[in-house]
């Protein structure tokens, strides 16, 4: 399949992990179209006084970066967090190429990722029940009878993922909309078709307890009735799971799964297939000791 003559941009975020920016970014330009892609770097500003010389030697690789058609670097000088870099960030981009692929600071990719994801984002843009594509796969069981290379999920990634201006205004990012309590059970029902997880992280982000980008994004898809778009075999790998990270302060391997180059059947009319959703959700799903947490310390 053709590629789209105009690439979409990549957007990328990074706060204060030289080390993990660095081998995102050499995954990155060792893609086949590193050097006909605009590279978006969004640099956060420290939190903290301690977090000054990582931010200092990630500002002074960035100045140094090349490989890419152009290089844009957006220094804050004070700290944003990553969800209001995030929704700051894609939005003023996407507002000028409408439609973007989107990176943190701790993936890695494979040669062909940025392939896929143009393919992907030109194939299924007109599809009204496709709000995201992503190159992460969970390491779940794919079930033997399914056929296709790609998968349809009611649930967003925000590992490597990509999206298109008219679905991304779509969200609502002061999440307004809670007082009907029958719209807000129907709304629950829809979420946790793509894992019991995201109700109690809805809540959590409304009562302040928690700052996800994701978890509003996902429910901008849920009240659409969209799907995320999948690849059977994974092209990113998280390598922020080692306790350095933002969201991750522990450490897990759970979440990688080996990468896979090669092309990536796309069929413009899939459909969703009801056995790998249940697969999918049951990944997702939480334990029951962390429903207990959340239910005697947050009554969700």
């Amino acid at each position: 399949m053709d590629l789209p003559d105009q690439l979409a941009p990549i957007v990328l975020f990074c706060y204060n992990r030289p080390w993990h920016l660095e081998q995102t970014l050499k995954s990155l330009q060792a893609n086949t179209l590193a050097a006909r892609s605009e590279l978006f770097i969004y640099s956060d500003g420290p939190k903290k006084e301690e977090d000054q010389n990582a931010i200092r030697q990630i500002r002074a690789y960035l100045d140094q970066l090349n490989g890419f058609q152009k290089i844009t670097i957006i220094r804050s000088e004070h700290n944003l967090g990553l969800a209001a870099s995030v929704i700051k960030g894609v939005t003023e981009v996407i507002e000028q190429y409408r439609k973007v692929i989107v990176l943190e600071d701790d993936m890695l990719t494979t040669p062909d990722f940025l392939d896929f994801m143009n393919k992907a984002l030109n194939v299924f843009e007109s599809r009204q029940d496709i709000f995201s594509v992503t190159g992460y796969t969970p390491p779940i069981s794919i079930p033997e009878t399914y056929r296709n290379d790609l998968f349809l999920v009611p649930r967003t990634s925000s590992w490597g993922w990509g999206t298109w201006a008219h679905k991304w205004k779509k969200a609502d990012w002061g999440m307004q909309d809670f007082s009907d309590p029958e719209k807000t059970a129907a709304l629950r029902e829809t979420l946790i078709k793509g894992g019991d997880d995201l109700w109690p992280m809805l809540i959590k982000q409304q009562k302040g307890i928690i700052d996800s980008w994701a978890i509003r994004w996902t429910l901008a898809q849920a009240r659409n009735q969209a799907y995320g778009l999948y690849p059977v075999h994974s092209k990113i790998k998280n390598i922020g799971t080692d306790g350095s990270g933002t969201n991750f302060t522990f450490k897990s391997t759970g979440y990688g799964q080996e990468l896979k180059t090669g092309n990536v059947r796309m069929d413009p009319h899939l459909k969703p297939d009801e056995l790998l959703i249940d697969q999918f959700r049951k990944y997702y799903n939480l334990p029951v000791s962390v429903k207990i947490k959340n239910w005697i310390k947050y009554r969700i």
